[in-house]
């Protein structure tokens, strides 16, 4: 019983952890999003400093940050 309890968990959790840090698909998302947004010059510089910012600090390791930093830039093209 206690075998499947522990499986029936790990199992519920792993969707969790799939998506966890998607870094990559938000840059991709971003990119997609970025050439045909109506934004002004200024939205659009600064949602490409927080698109390279977040790129920065994934590959430093630093998987929250990035993702924060993503989210924002996601935000601000409406996404």
């Amino acid at each position: 019983m206690l075998r499947i309890m522990l499986v029936a968990a790990g199992l519920a959790l792993t969707p969790v952890a799939a998506f966890a840090h998607s870094c990559p698909v938000l840059m991709g998302e971003i990119d997609a999003a970025l050439p045909d947004a109506e934004l002004s010059s200024e939205d659009a510089a600064k949602v490409a400093e927080l698109r390279a910012w977040g790129e920065e600090l994934h590959g430093a390791g630093d998987r929250d940050g990035s993702m924060a930093a993503l989210e924002e830039a996601k935000a601000l093209l409406g996404l």
